[in-house]
């Protein structure tokens, strides 16, 4: 085996060692080396490749530096201001910002006021002793009156200066070019610009990583370097990089010979010599970390660039030329993405700061850049790519439908699928047990990899379930919204007489509860659905006597009620054990238990959304001991708020192992985040729920995950709303889940989808997509057909009657004689 391939055979995702790293500045097989770094690439970034929308802000040309090949940089006799002034990179980055631009790259000479009096004088008619004051200004004001996130190339820079930066920047970034200090002799291309000092600015990289700053850097490549420095530099970085986990992206830039500069006959480095690069700095940095190259660089060449290791473009804008190379535009986004494409790679946006560092934000970010970053981004930390939010009447957007349409002309634009994605899916279609990062992989899908996905599902579906799409006309009856536990995401629960939130604290009476019930097995209702707050005066006899309520007002009604926490609850205040309180549960008449209270089953996300709640294993065990004893349970998700793909994974194994176990749930019900009035949200400390895409993504890998195990998987047309329902019944869902009648908690969290929708509204819109309805009862049996009849003639509802809760009642039994009016 020769020395390249002894090398390139290991498979370290951290790189090859700086000895091998060495020895590779003289290996001369690119081709070699280019399908070595595209394997590592593909095992952490699969078929991605990204861009940043920018909108490109030259804050000033004015540079105390005077690089031999540098056109951007400029004398004051030559410039018409010496810096942008602030109104006017405001109305630039707002016109940007309606182009979808997400980020304002600033750039700008080093420190002209060291050289140029105009640059002084400048500064001091604005109020600011220096550039980098005036920057942190104007960057501020961007991220005050715009959506846009600030990335800041200062150039070199000091503790203070980085910190004066960091509130107003989601990143920054330095090119160090060449870490070879020859380069800054005389005759070389660095002499006589002080700041290009590899020492000074593997400093301030060295500085941006202590200070906690999600940096880029990289090198620039054809300006007389060797092969053998560009190495040294490349591993330079990657020292930095291994000391502090700040360096999110490496630029590998070639030199373009430019007019009227010393350099403008100097050769320009040929394709090989950027392929080779290319390649080199992945083997070196491994499969983790980011490896960019200009686009507008290298017309013609894109996917051979992209088979060389890369996976990122960098910043394209379609409003403002690149200002540093100004005679090369930038590619048309349709273009990228098409070259991308035939590179067999899906081009995909992100933002500034990379997936890895915003999933991670309150590290790497400033408070002040939260909330902007969280409602911009999904649950893998890109952007959200489109306006839908559950629980609103807005149109799904049109790529994803596009894509789920199975046009075939459509697929042409993208990528083929992902040979791990098919195998995932093979896998799945066995009934295999896929693993967390599996499961990762198969929520990052995108493009031909997300369809191939939802139709993987529906295969599935039709497989497991036939054509039938079933419902099941029901009651939700939430008896309290009076709750003393303070989950971030909940906008129905209230504390005492609390009128903060929509509607006023209530607390039902007992003859309430059993009119509803009452009214609903009148409109052919057989299941009643129980859940409320945890009512500080409620003990385990509430729901005790609420469970008794219900049999006597309506002996034939199957009675779903109470939470895993409602549950937990009871127990507690009556100290029991669980199995003990179950069983009585049981006795009194209850039936099934719903899955809700789940939320995220991940400690780390509970920690943050429902702190003070049952934790992850609590409610497993609430549901395993439920199905020992003989109550069967659906099981839900919460998903879309400050969660991410790692945690949705773990919950599905979670509920996969306890079906393993007990084989109690009935359905899987994924319940996409509705943030409108949701206090995690209005703080400002919480996503804007789901994309489309992740929420049809939820119930497709969900069908694929249970395969075998869990057969229904419900879409809560409460959330997704019409459009989404009809997508998700191509995409492995079965189950509309119930009429509802009365649905209060996710209104209350601001949905706009109604409170019940009719048995013949649900059948119509089951055959709308070509499937056969089926009402059913709550176990999947055929519903009651007495009862089924009745809800096709059911009269209106009456209004209800919410009892006020200024008095707190503890028991939740009737009078003989309310329930003789009731009957």
């Amino acid at each position: 085996m020769t020395t390249l391939d002894s090398i390139l055979s290991v498979q370290n995702d951290a790189g090859v060692t700086a000895e091998q790293a060495l020895l590779l500045a003289d290996m001369t097989e690119t081709s070699a080396l280019m399908a070595a770094a595209a394997r590592i690439r593909d095992r952490g970034f699969y078929n991605g490749v990204s861009y940043s929308r920018k909108v490109f802000i030259p804050l000033t040309h004015l540079c105390r530096d005077v690089c031999h090949y540098c056109t951007f940089a400029k004398t004051p006799k030559k410039i018409e201001q010496a810096y942008l002034p602030v109104e006017q990179v405001l109305a630039q980055v707002k016109v940007a910002e309606s182009m979808g631009c997400k980020e304002a790259l600033f750039t700008l000479g080093e420190k002209p006021e060291l050289r140029y009096k105009a640059a002084r004088e400048a500064l001091a008619e604005m109020g600011f002793a220096t550039t980098l004051e005036y920057l942190a200004h104007v960057a501020g004001r961007v991220l005050a009156e715009t959506n846009v996130l600030p990335h800041i190339n200062a150039g070199c820079m000091d503790d203070a200066e980085i910190a004066m930066l960091r509130p107003v920047s989601a990143s920054m970034g330095i090119m160090l070019e060449s870490a070879a200090s020859r380069l800054c002799e005389k005759g070389m291309p660095h002499y006589g610009s002080p700041d290009k000092d590899p020492t000074l600015r593997l400093e301030t990289i060295a500085r941006a990583g202590r200070a906690a700053v999600p940096f880029t850097s990289g090198i620039l490549i054809g300006i007389g370097e060797t092969r053998r420095e560009r190495v040294e530099s490349l591993l330079a970085l990657r020292d930095l990089h291994e000391r502090y986990g700040h360096i999110q992206e490496i630029i590998v830039q070639n030199f373009r010979a430019k007019p009227n500069t010393k350099m403008a006959t100097a050769p320009e480095p040929d394709l090989n010599e950027l392929l080779w690069t290319i390649a080199i700095a992945r083997l070196i940095f491994g499969s983790q970390m980011s490896i960019q190259a200009p686009p507008n660089l290298s017309p013609g060449v894109l996917p051979q660039l992209v088979s060389a290791g890369l996976n990122d473009w960098g910043g394209v804008s379609p409003l403002t030329p690149d200002f540093v190379n100004p005679e090369a535009p930038w590619p048309h986004l349709e273009t990228l993405a098409k070259e991308t494409a035939g590179a067999g790679k899906h081009l995909h946006e992100r933002l500034t700061i990379y997936p890895k560092y915003l999933r991670d934000y309150t590290r790497w970010l400033d408070p002040a850049l939260h909330t902007k970053v969280l409602h911009y981004c999904d649950g893998q930390g890109l952007p959200k790519e489109d306006s839908w939010v559950a629980g609103q009447d807005i149109e799904a957007p049109a790529a994803d439908l596009a894509l789920l349409s199975g046009n075939a002309a459509e697929l042409k634009k993208y990528a083929p699928v992902s040979a791990d994605i098919n195998s995932l899916i093979e896998r799945a279609l066995r009934a295999e047990a896929l693993s967390e990062n599996e499961i990762v992989r198969l929520f990052s899908a995108r493009g031909s990899d997300f369809a191939a996905i939802c139709r993987a599902a529906d295969q599935l579906r039709q497989r497991r379930c036939g054509n039938q799409v079933s419902y099941v006309v029901t009651r939700n009856i939430n008896y309290t919204n009076v709750c003393y536990f303070k989950c971030q995401f909940c906008a129905f629960s209230k504390g005492k007489l609390s009128e903060n939130l929509r509607g006023r604290p209530y607390d039902l009476s007992g003859e309430e509860i059993a009119r509803r019930a009452s009214e609903a097995w009148q409109r052919g209702a057989t299941e009643v659905c129980m859940q409320g707050g945890i009512h500080p005066e409620y003990t385990g006899q509430t729901y005790i006597d609420i469970v008794a309520t219900l049999r006597a007002a309506t002996p034939d009604m199957h009675i779903h009620a109470f939470s895993p926490l409602e549950v937990w609850q009871g127990a507690e205040t009556l100290g029991l054990d669980l199995e003990t309180y179950l069983q009585q549960l049981k006795e009194a008449g209850l039936h099934t238990l719903p899955g809700t209270a789940a939320e995220v089953l991940d400690d780390e996300v509970r920690a943050v959304l429902c702190p003070d709640k049952i934790n992850s294993e609590q409610w497993l065990t609430v549901m395993k001991t439920a199905h020992r004893v003989g109550l069967r349970s659906t099981a839900t998700i919460m998903y879309g708020h400050v969660d991410g793909y790692q945690s949705w994974a773990r919950h599905l194994l979670r509920v996969r192992q306890v079906q393993l176990e007990t084989g109690g749930f009935t359905e899987f019900v994924p319940l996409p985040f509705v943030p409108q009035e949701a206090p995690i949200y209005l703080k400002g400390k919480a996503r804007r729920g789901p994309s489309f895409r992740e929420a049809i993504l939820m119930h497709a890998v969900a069908r694929l995950v249970f395969n075998g195990l869990i057969d229904n998987i419900q879409a809560s047309w409460v959330k997704m709303g019409e459009q989404g329902v009809e997508v998700l019944l191509n995409a492995g869902v079965n189950d509309l889940g119930g009429t509802l009648m009365n649905e209060t908690i996710t209104r209350a969290a601001g949905a706009v989808h109604g409170q019940e929708v009719a048995p013949e509204q649900m059948e119509a819109r089951i055959r709308r997509a070509g499937r056969v309805p089926f009402q059913r009862n709550t176990l999947y049996g055929p519903a009651d057909e007495q009862q089924s009849q009745r809800s096709l003639f059911a009269a209106p509802l009456a209004d209800i009657v919410n009892t006020p809760a200024d008095k707190y009642e503890r028991s939740k039994l009737t009078s003989d004689e309310a329930l003789i009016a009731i009957g």
